[in-house]
Formats: structure tokens, sequence, C-alpha cells
């Protein structure tokens, strides 16, 4: 990847009483539509989370989160999302949510190396 590439990030987060609107967290997506870049990551703190919530369903929350992963890939387990091009998968997995698992609103910078910019911003966000 030569040159600086203009990227696109978003939080997920979960929160664990919406009605609350408490949150924490979780993970990255990274999006560059010039270079077709679209990852995604998190780690769920066990710790952190039972400190809202005692009542949350991990397994479930792990398998949802899960899904990130696969429309990020492209991979058919992710359902048609999944299928779709990588701007509307990123748009898709950004959209505004009243659900235990949302994302924060896009913000974009400018990144010569892109995995870089992932961990850096992982590092910061959400570890």
């Amino acid at each position: 990847m030569q040159g600086k590439h203009l990227y696109e990030y978003s939080v997920i987060r979960v929160v664990p009483r919406v009605e609350r609107e408490e949150f924490i967290n979780v993970g990255i997506i990274l999006f560059s539509k010039r270079t077709g870049y679209l990852k995604s990551r998190y780690h769920l703190d066990e710790n952190k989370l039972s400190l809202f919530s005692t009542e949350l369903d991990l397994e479930s929350l792990c398998k949802n989160l899960s899904v990130f992963d696969m429309i990020c890939s492209g991979n058919k387990e992710g359902g048609y999302i999944a299928s779709l091009d990588i701007p509307e998968r990123f748009r898709w997995l950004t959209a505004i949510r009243s659900t235990s698992i949302q994302t924060s609103r896009p913000h974009s910078g400018f990144s010569e190396n892109l995995d870089q910019t992932f961990d850096k911003l992982y590092d910061e966000l959400v570890l």
C-alpha cells in the first residue's frame, strides 16, 4: 500500500442494558474504499462486562460479534450482507441500531499503513 489512504473506522460497542445507554468498547471496524480494505476485530473483557451486567449471555454475544468478521471477510456464513460490495458491508455494519451490539458513528483519517493504523486504534480504543 503506497501513499496515504483515506480510511473510516467505527468502534464496536456492547450495550448491556440499552435503556441505560452505557456501553463498553469491544472492537473496531476499519474500511478503505480505494484499497478494498475491510477488517474487524473484537475482544470481550468478561470482568469489565460483569461490572455492567451479570445477566449477559457471553456465548451468544461472541457468536453475534463473530458475524462482523464473517461479513468483513465476505464469508458466505455471514449471510446475504457478506455478499455485498465492501462499501455496502461497512455501511451496513455501522448503521445505527438500538440493540445490545452497536457501533459508533464512523470517523475518518489518512494512513500509510492500514494494518498498523488498525492495530493502533484497536489498542487505544478497545484494550
